[in-house]
């Protein structure tokens, strides 16, 4: 099979004929073959009927139901191990991405040799008050990543080579950090395709400002476990061992100044009643619990095992 087009959604039940019609036009034109497939994200509408009417027209068409909404990343990890074409591509479904792109992007898979290519909507239809959030954190994504050359990390129309989507784990909000996943996970070759934005024609934007927050706490913690996931007594026992180290050297001034006091016959106060000496007891604590810390997360295993269960009502 040459591509997978995974396309999740939450209702959106109006635009999705219009959407497979028009994927359908431009793989008869190329001569691809092709399956699409579906994650209806627990949308409260007709949605799932409407994929299933889709489905009972064109056997290539698939689709997974969740019970009730879990979100983005959930959707393109079941769509992921589904998938079995050889580029897999994703778009929203609400026909702000256009699948006139599909050609291109499936050339530069295969033919230009990139493992991932994501879409940059250069001109957006989206209101100041959500094009300047996402030009921040954009920056911000490319910093911590160091994947210079992309503008738009949480663009939804994406292409894939096959291998890439089976080797990444996709889960919580990190569909916005997908190139930086891929990247970690020793894919690249990671290119970029200014693309058409269109202006929504059906419903309203499932995503509010919150999302940015989370963003942003969701890289701190991709860049962490980048970092430190398979390694993390470097950072907790290297800043444990620190704290502790600095804490007992101070108590060992303190000590030391104390005893030679004594032998001088001087007059020297409680070691008790410097703030110095709390403030290393202190240190040595928290030294001693960062350091345990460590090592305890070095004998836990990185990830539930639980993490990316999802309850799936259907599957056709």
């Amino acid at each position: 099979m040459d591509i997978s087009v995974i396309i999740p959604l939450y209702n959106e039940a109006e635009s999705l004929p219009e959407l497979t019609a028009w994927i359908e036009r431009v793989m008869d034109k190329h001569g691809y073959s092709y399956e699409i497939i579906f994650i209806n994200d627990g949308s409260t509408d007709n949605s799932w009927t409407i994929i299933e009417q889709l489905q009972s027209k064109n056997s290539r068409v698939h689709g997974i139901k969740f019970r009730r909404n879990y979100g983005k990343s959930p959707a393109l990890y079941c769509g992921f191990n589904r998938a079995q074409g050889d580029v897999v591509i994703t778009m929203d479904a609400d026909l702000q991405d256009s699948p006139d792109e599909i050609p291109i992007l499936y050339r530069m898979i295969t033919e230009e040799g990139y493992d991932l290519v994501s879409g940059y909507k250069q001109k957006r239809y989206d209101p100041l008050s959500k094009t300047i959030p996402t030009k921040l954190f954009n920056a911000t994504a490319r910093l911590v990543s160091g994947i210079k050359n992309l503008h738009d990390f949480n663009c939804g129309l994406k292409a894939y080579r096959n291998e890439v989507v089976k080797s990444i784990e996709v889960y919580g909000d990190m569909h916005r950090y997908i190139p930086y996943l891929a990247k970690n996970a020793g894919y690249t070759n990671i290119g970029e395709l200014v693309v058409h934005h269109q202006a929504r024609k059906y419903g309203t934007s499932k995503f509010g400002i919150s999302r940015f927050f989370h963003g942003y706490l969701d890289l701190m913690s991709l860049w962490f476990l980048s970092k430190f996931s398979y390694r993390p007594m470097h950072i907790f026992g290297l800043w444990g061992s620190l704290m502790f180290l600095i804490g007992f050297i101070a108590a060992l001034v303190l000590g030391v100044g104390k005893l030679y006091a004594l032998s001088q016959g001087l007059h020297f106060r409680l070691v008790t009643d410097s703030p110095y000496f709390y403030i290393s007891l202190t240190m040595m604590i928290l030294g001693t619990q960062l350091f345990l810390t460590g090592f305890l997360a070095e004998l836990v295993s990185r990830t539930s095992q639980e993490r990316n269960k999802y309850n799936i009502a259907k599957e056709i």
